[in-house]
């Protein structure tokens, strides 16, 4: 059963994009996944299709209508999908979040635009708030292309190498080591003597070891959060040999 993606926007014209080339388009074009637009302007209200509307209380900028958001959400009818509202006040996007949405049947993504979408409409409609960074875009196209790419990619049969993908950053905690290739020797710098030896032991270790000092020096929550793991791990050992 292929993974089906539905997005509501105001730009369908955006879709595929880079959705279409790669790995990802050739899997959508083998059916393991969909992906559908659906045009919230075409739930618009009255002669020229009104989305949106000033803010309750005032402010500057405009807000997206709760009744033209649900009319066109509620249009894909009953769905298992999680429906996502991308949002710079939403949960941070991590490699997790894209393991557990690729595990489901799909996902629906609602992006936004102007200064947001009415809160009734996603108390109301159970929507999913998820961000990609703290930062603001124009609207949700390009951070919904984000978490699609992000996650149809895990599905099985889309990657040509599964083994790739398991030893990616974040797949372990830890940022991905340093990676070579040929030449051997470019600009007068070697490829590393022990990626060259031939003893898979070796080389795990020392891609084990980059990694931790490329995630520590780099990203200190992460290193963090990996020593906290490792921990919890050791602990749970000992009470097993007591």
């Amino acid at each position: 059963m292929a993974f089906d993606v539905s997005v509501i926007t105001l730009y369908p014209e955006a879709f595929p994009g880079v959705l279409d080339v790669s790995i990802l388009g050739r899997a959508r074009r083998d059916g393991l996944w969909s992906l559908d637009t659906i045009d919230l302007r075409e739930f618009g209200l009255g002669r020229h299709r009104q989305v949106d509307e000033t803010p309750a209380g005032g402010g500057a900028g405009l807000v997206l209508r709760p009744d033209v958001a649900a009319a066109a959400i509620d249009s894909l009818g009953p769905s298992e999908r999680p429906l996502i509202y991308l949002s710079p006040r939403g949960q941070p996007f991590d490699a997790d979040m894209a393991a557990t949405f690729a595990r489901g049947p799909g996902m629906v993504c609602f992006c936004g635009r102007f200064e947001g979408l009415d809160e009734r409409v996603i108390e109301h409609r159970d929507m999913i708030e998820v961000s990609i960074g703290d930062f603001i875009l124009a609207g949700g196209e390009v951070a919904a292309q984000t978490i699609i790419e992000a996650t149809v990619r895990l599905l099985p049969g889309v990657a040509g190498n599964q083994t790739s993908i398991e030893d990616e950053s974040f797949s372990n905690g830890l940022l991905e080591y340093p990676q070579y290739t040929l030449p051997r020797v470019w600009e007068d710098h070697p490829t590393p003597d022990v990626l060259l030896s031939g003893d898979h032991q070796k080389i795990a270790e020392w891609r084990l070891n980059r990694s931790k000092l490329l995630t520590e020096a780099r990203r200190i929550d992460l290193w963090a959060a990996y020593l906290n793991g490792q921990e919890i791990r050791a602990s749970e050992t000992d009470d097993e040999h007591d």
